[in-house]
């Protein structure tokens, strides 16, 4: 195994709220091996989104606070960092594409003055030679004509191409780990399998680390090499993609795969066309002593509810967080 560039440890982030402390993030614990694309799929509010912006350092302070554990950039604990450090990371060293890039551009300035701004934050360059950078960014992420696109404001580009800016951006400084959070959210199927490509070969000339966070296993099937599933603010499964998909252990990540449409001749009631795993995610506010999915979990059992099971492993690349391992037949 590699050294991993990235190690998150014991990572616990809380919010206080008007209904109460809510801990969106419990004990996470990762690593980012350099060049590899590391996956995060869960249900929306899981803390995907909220790890993501912990690596950044972006965490909205009120209310949110990391209270526990590390971020190690090779070494370096990016929790104890100051703000001038954390400045020349964000970009530099680690960029991240945000999940609405309408929102995320800004709509008074041309999208190749917003690129080359980040490379003249993070490079002793001319205004010229950022700019020329910007026009090759947007030629490298398939942008036809990049020259004129360089010039145009966000509202005058496509969904697609906005992302595509966006990945430009996040690219431009040529950064060791790139966070794709969502990258391909209220894009057509179309547009989604072409920016997964771009992503992928990208990836391969650059030699960049990908965290992709996603609630898509066909995305995850598709882009990553290790994939760590969470529920309401816990990892409870990781492991290689291929053991993931073929052997999940976890009731919560067999019904992530099952919610995947089977286009079966002959549906039937253990596999039809479309599954969906009943209820509905808990209040971080409300979390009892006990597992978090133990009240959707068609396999939970007294002890389930008692005490929270701590992630543990079943072979040498693969973990999980569940009392129940041996009732959950693999596919």
């Amino acid at each position: 195994m590699m050294a991993a560039i990235l190690s998150i440890k014991d990572l616990v982030v809380d919010f206080k709220t008007r209904a109460g402390n809510a801990r969106v993030l419990n004990e996470i614990s990762l690593e980012l091996e350099s060049g590899e694309i590391l996956g995060i799929v869960g249900e929306s509010g899981c803390g995907k989104s909220m790890t993501a912006l912990s690596i950044m350092g972006l965490v909205p302070s009120p209310p949110g606070k990391i209270t526990n554990g590390s971020i190690s950039l090779d070494g370096e604990d990016l929790v104890q960092a100051s703000t001038a450090r954390m400045r020349q990371v964000r970009g530099g060293i680690i960029s991240m594409i945000f999940q609405e890039p309408m929102t995320s551009l800004n709509p008074v300035f041309r999208v190749g003055d917003q690129i080359a701004e980040c490379v003249l934050l993070h490079e002793d360059i001319s205004k010229a030679d950022a700019w020329a950078r910007a026009v090759e960014m947007l030629t490298k992420v398939g942008i036809p004509e990049p020259e004129i696109r360089a010039r145009a404001y966000p509202h005058e580009l496509s969904g697609g191409m906005r992302q595509r800016v966006m990945i430009a951006m996040a690219l431009s400084c040529r950064p060791r780990i790139l966070i794709a959070d969502e990258p391909t959210t209220a894009l057509d199927v179309t547009v989604q399998a072409q920016i997964f490509d771009l992503l992928n070969d990208l990836q391969r000339e650059t030699g960049t680390a990908i965290i992709m966070i996603t609630h898509d296993m066909g995305a995850i099937a598709e882009l990553a090499d290790r994939v760590a599933v969470m529920y309401a603010g816990h990892i409870i499964e990781s492991g290689k993609t291929e053991d993931i998909l073929t052997n999940p252990q976890h009731p919560y990540t067999r019904g992530l795969i099952a919610c995947v449409p089977h286009l079966e001749e002959n549906p039937t009631e253990d596999r039809p066309y479309l599954s969906e795993i009943k209820g509905v995610v808990p209040s971080l506010t409300e979390l009892g002593k006990g597992c978090a999915f133990a009240p959707r979990c068609p396999y939970k059992t007294p002890i389930c509810e008692e005490e929270r099971p701590h992630i543990e492993a079943v072979d040498k690349t693969h973990s999980v967080a569940c009392y129940n391992v041996k009732y959950v037949v693999a596919v």
